[in-house]
């Protein structure tokens, strides 16, 4: 699966951008997305929008030796999200969310999850996110508020990368060469546990009270690329949460986190 959002859709975190190298150059959005067709010629399928995104996925199984795991793309109601993994309480969650379980799958349950915490506030956000059991990766477009919802399972089996292209758009993706090679020195993997909105910046859901940590990383010639995030579990920081009917999920996000 392939995400791509411009500077006015979403800003990664700053310790993303690396120094430029002229052995690793980034490369332009059509560039990227033109690639992971190439990557892919027959299974992949994408679609753009107006306002700067841009999401791709490889139709059927996962590859990267994982089998079983599924890459999804929905929309619903300008809601739409790309999806490799698998939720194992996809059943319960169904029942939870008063859902049809004929007609849903983990993409159109991420859907009904975002739609809820973005309507019928406040919910914390790490909450929902921690409520999927399963190995999974996703990214949810929001196209009427161009928000921007992403995260990554607790357990590191599926693979996600970030990266920044020449533009400055923020790149996810679950090959490493597709975000390696479109954004050069400028990218990372996605810390597991961790969840990223386009308004409340990178947060844990695994350990929402305490603060993430960027390490810078350097490659094997010794040059500075990207950084990991790591929570800091000695950082405790005191909140309270917001209460009642004017509280929102964009709220709730900035209240429940860092």
């Amino acid at each position: 699966m392939l995400a791509i959002f411009q500077k006015q859709v979403a800003h990664a975190p700053a310790e993303l951008n690396s120094p430029r190298s002229s052995a690793a150059k980034p490369k332009n959005p059509d560039e990227i997305l033109r690639e992971f067709h190439a990557l892919h010629p027959i299974e992949a399928f994408s679609t753009s929008f107006g306002g700067g995104a841009a999401l791709a996925c490889v139709a059927g199984h996962a590859r990267n030796g994982l089998s079983g795991y599924e890459r999804m793309f929905c929309g619903l109601d300008d809601i739409y999200c790309v999806f490799m993994g698998r939720l194992d309480n996809l059943s319960s969650l169904i029942r939870q969310y008063g859902l049809c379980s004929r007609s849903t799958n983990e993409a159109l349950l991420v859907i009904e999850a975002y739609r809820t915490l973005r309507d019928r506030g406040p919910y914390p956000a790490d909450q929902v996110v921690k409520d999927l059991s399963g190995s999974f990766a996703f990214v949810v477009f929001d196209n009427k508020s161009g928000a921007v919802f992403a995260a990554l399972s607790t357990d590191g089996e599926v693979p996600l990368y970030w990266g920044i292209a020449a533009d400055g758009s923020v790149v996810i993706c679950d090959e490493r060469e597709i975000v390696k090679g479109g954004c050069g020195k400028s990218y990372a993997p996605f810390p597991v546990g961790c969840m990223f909105h386009s308004e409340g910046g990178l947060k844990s859901f695994e350990h929402p009270m305490n603060r993430l940590k960027a390490m810078p990383r350097v490659d094997s010639e010794g040059v500075m690329c990207g950084a990991t995030f790591k929570v800091d579990t000695f950082t405790k920081i005191n909140s309270m949460p917001r209460v009642g009917s004017a509280t929102n999920w964009a709220a709730t996000w900035d209240d429940a986190a860092l």
